[in-house]
């Protein structure tokens, strides 16, 4: 048995046999590095805040489009055209049900411009609904449009690779602590794979705007927590909250409003919005599949298969806690580089024995195993983790945040944080964080990140 099989094995015994394959010297040297690695990883953390970052990739989103390609697409004739309608930021390739392209520009004229020469397909035996998305298709009507093989594309990876493969990558590493780096390098979302789920929220919202405007969908959970998987489900809201909070104009002592349908419930009003929002995606959306209205739920939601990104989506509405819960883990994986790669390796482990399913079903979930290990590090002798009560006690005025009359505050200034020296490896970490368990007294005890 080697290293990697150690550590898709179950339980405490599992990691005592992937350890004695490692000798004492090897992992000696190798710890050194790894350990100058998470420290420098941690110090060159991303400075910005959890929103000013969302606030970023939405609006980088906003000045993108998704082209579906023809087979053997030649890039550099591509780009010549796209660049015609402006400046090109970024752009990447990928495949689902065919060849996309990512195209972002530098400014949102550039968007217009391209669409205002596209032109509604025209369809033999049916009838084309005329909506104008920023989802789009490139025809080739002459003749040179396609690659040869000094140009091929390369195209970005969108789902996990096989856990055999996994193995193999793990095999080659010397130690369980380069091989946790690793585990949460192949399996985390890329740059390019959050880019698109943004653009696949902005593509929603621009269907979402007829009915409201000023509305945002905005991803949570796995996108935008720091700790999302290559293929998991996107998760996101319709968030109307900027709508009902605009300010009104004071000092005339006159005032007007917008006449509304009541609803008896907030409850019933979402059920109405997602009913509505989810007819439209179904009917106008292009690429939307499957679409499900689940408005019974304890959180009522759409759900739909969007084939040309190739995510499962999950839309609810107003879902400001959930943002706030992404928020808190996001904050917990920039602390430390550590607490991702503690996470992704019990995960990994935790789907690799049939504890959690893609399912639904009674299983612990992805969530749960990561509160455990968040409330892990937190009980250390030297904690790597502050509690959420201390979060909160940094926080300035600006973060004060109260949702459903609950206390959701937390601090957004990452830099006032102060954390004690642990110097613990990963290998150390994971090991104690089955010893932890293996002996907690879930009858009589609670697990509480809060205190």
């Amino acid at each position: 048995m080697n290293g990697a099989e150690g550590l898709v094995t179950l339980g405490q015994k599992s990691y005592i046999r992937a350890r004695r394959i490692l000798t004492r010297s090897t992992f000696a040297t190798k710890a050194q590095n790894v350990k100058k690695t998470l420290q420098t990883g941690a110090a060159a953390a991303d400075k910005h805040s959890f929103s000013a970052l969302q606030e970023e990739r939405r609006e980088q989103a906003e000045r993108s489009v998704l082209i579906s390609c023809p087979p053997n697409i030649n890039q550099k004739k591509f780009l010549d055209y796209i660049c015609k309608h402006g400046d090109i930021q970024n752009h990447f390739f990928y495949q689902s049900y065919g060849i996309y392209a990512v195209v972002e520009f530098a400014t949102k004229d550039s968007v217009t411009a391209m669409k205002a020469n596209c032109s509604i397909p025209s369809v033999q035996h049916e009838t084309a609904v005329p909506f104008k998305s920023r989802l789009l298709s490139l025809k080739w009507t002459g003749q040179g449009g396609h690659s040869n093989a000094s140009n091929a594309l390369k195209f970005q990876k969108h789902l996990p690779i096989p856990v055999n493969e996994l193995t193999q990558h793990l095999s080659k590493q010397e130690s369980i602590d380069q091989q946790l780096q690793c585990l949460t390098e192949l399996y985390q979302l890329t740059d390019e794979n959050i880019i698109l789920r943004f653009l696949v929220c902005s593509l929603l919202r621009d269907i979402a705007a007829a009915y409201f405007p000023e509305c945002i969908i905005r991803p949570f959970g796995s996108t935008v927590n720091s700790f999302g998987k290559l293929g998991c489900d996107l998760d996101m809201f319709l968030d109307l909250d900027g709508i009902s909070r605009q300010n009104q104009r004071k000092g005339s002592g006159l005032s007007l409003e917008y006449q509304v349908k009541q609803g008896t419930s907030e409850r019933t009003v979402t059920q109405s919005i997602l009913s509505v929002i989810g007819e439209c995606v179904d009917q106008f959306g292009p690429g939307c599949v499957g679409v499900q209205k689940i408005l019974n739920a304890r959180c009522p939601l759409v759900r739909f298969a969007h084939q040309p990104s190739g995510f499962q989506c999950d839309l609810t509405a107003n879902n400001r806690v959930a943002m706030k819960s992404s928020e808190l883990l996001f904050v917990y994986g920039k602390l430390d580089a550590r607490v991702r790669h503690l996470v992704f390796a019990v995960r990994c482990w935790a789907r690799v024995h049939g504890i959690t399913s893609s399912i639904p079903g009674a299983w612990i979930t992805n969530f749960s195993l990561t509160v455990l290990v968040l409330f892990f590090l937190q009980r250390r002798t030297q904690p790597l983790l502050p509690t959420l009560d201390q979060l909160r006690d940094l926080a300035d005025p600006a973060d004060q945040c109260i949702i459903e009359g609950n206390d959701c505050t937390i601090v957004s200034d990452l830099s006032k944080i102060k954390l004690q020296k642990n110097t613990d490896t990963l290998e150390k970490l994971l090991q104690e964080f089955f010893e932890f368990y293996g002996n907690f007294a879930f009858s009589s005890t609670s697990i509480n990140i809060r205190k």
